[in-house]
């Protein structure tokens, strides 16, 4: 059976753990949100924003009433619900009681999510056991098992105390970083929480007079746009291709935007035209190439420093990091500091900010 709600050793003693929240009126439930690593500090001070969210351990929490205010979370890559069993190892599962809780769980889950089918993110997910569970699965829940592409991601793991097992169940179909503007791709897109946390540790002004040179397919200034007001925001992108696609992501956020197809070297605006750049410079793979950029980089901030108002900043988002940092250092207009460093598809990218010496 599902084991009890640990005790929240934080918590004085003899105040057992609300099973109902008296201002919703609702039962609580587990959940552990799942970001990029290197942003797990921007995700938690997100959190800490959603009311009600408490008895916080990390990235784990509990919430009472619909997890739909879960969904609106955008420094994340998933929200997961969870229920820890005490069994020993995942075959487990499979008893009577177990199967038929295990199985009320994840009803509750895709009554919310909408999902159409199902699938296991466990290690060992095509072992006898997990095969037997899908099987199981298949006929209580009434879902196909879709085991690359299934909507309802289930994953299995020892519990903190390696006592029992958790069972955790993504609650949207997609992730969340899936933006549903995103309907235009191009190589080397940024993932869209990169972009939230490098905006939120740039400082968000409503002020602010924002520029996004070679901006892609949209990502930093959608991502901006969709966190409030701003007095200016604008981007372009040497690529016409770019362009035509951002465009197509802008329509699809229903935001207004101005993107040009122009030169971000040769942009002609006049100095100190903006209070803030958000640049993700090519990374020399999927765009440009490391020989490239040796020129590009001093060109670019050289011309930036031209742009950015006197007590302006500017913020650079590149896996380049070794030539990024060489470049700094043999030049006197900028000082800088690191904001993060984040895993995402087998890169390593840092940000930085930068203002005016």
């Amino acid at each position: 059976m599902p084991r009890p709600a640990r005790p929240d050793r934080n918590a004085p003693k003899g105040r057992p753990r609300p099973k109902v929240d008296h201002r919703t009126r609702q039962p609580a439930r587990e959940y552990e949100l799942d970001v990029l690593a290197g942003l797990e500090d921007v995700a938690a001070t997100e959190l800490s924003g959603v009311p009600l969210a408490r008895d916080v351990r990390g990235l784990r929490f509990w919430f009472p009433g619909s997890p739909e205010r879960l969904t609106r979370l955008r420094s994340v890559v998933a929200v997961y619900r969870i229920q820890t069993w005490d069994v020993p190892r995942p075959r487990g599962l499979l008893g009577n009681q177990q199967l038929s809780e295990l199985t009320a769980y994840l009803r509750e889950v895709v009554e919310v999510g909408g999902h159409q089918s199902f699938r296991f993110g466990a290690a060992g997910k095509d072992s006898p056991v997990m095969q037997r569970l899908a099987e199981e699965l298949q006929g209580t829940l009434n879902l196909p098992h879709d085991p690359e592409a299934g909507e309802l991601l289930i994953r299995l793991r020892p519990s903190d105390d390696a006592q029992g097992w958790d069972v955790l169940a993504r609650i949207t179909p997609r992730p969340l970083s899936a933006r549903p503007w995103r309907v235009c791709n191009m190589a080397g897109g940024l993932n869209a929480t990169i972009a939230y946390a490098a905006h939120k540790l740039a400082g968000q002004r409503d002020a602010d007079r924002i520029f996004n040179p070679m901006s892609g397919s949209g990502t930093l200034l959608i991502e901006r746009d969709l966190m409030g007001p701003s007095a200016a925001l604008v981007g372009v992108d040497i690529n016409p291709e770019a362009v035509r696609c951002a465009q197509e992501n802008i329509r699809a956020a229903k935001r207004q935007i101005e993107v040009a197809h122009r030169d971000a070297l040769h942009t002609d605006l006049p100095a100190r035209s903006f209070d803030l750049i958000m640049a993700d410079l090519p990374w020399g793979d999927a765009i440009s190439s490391h020989g490239a950029n040796e020129t590009l980089y001093p060109a670019f901030l050289t011309e930036m420093h031209r742009l950015t108002s006197q007590r302006g900043r500017l913020c650079v988002i590149t896996h380049e990091i070794r030539l990024f940092e060489r470049v700094l250092q043999n030049q006197q207009k900028w000082h800088a500091h690191e904001l993060f460093q984040v895993a995402s598809g087998g890169h390593h990218p840092k940000a930085y900010l930068l203002g005016k010496r």
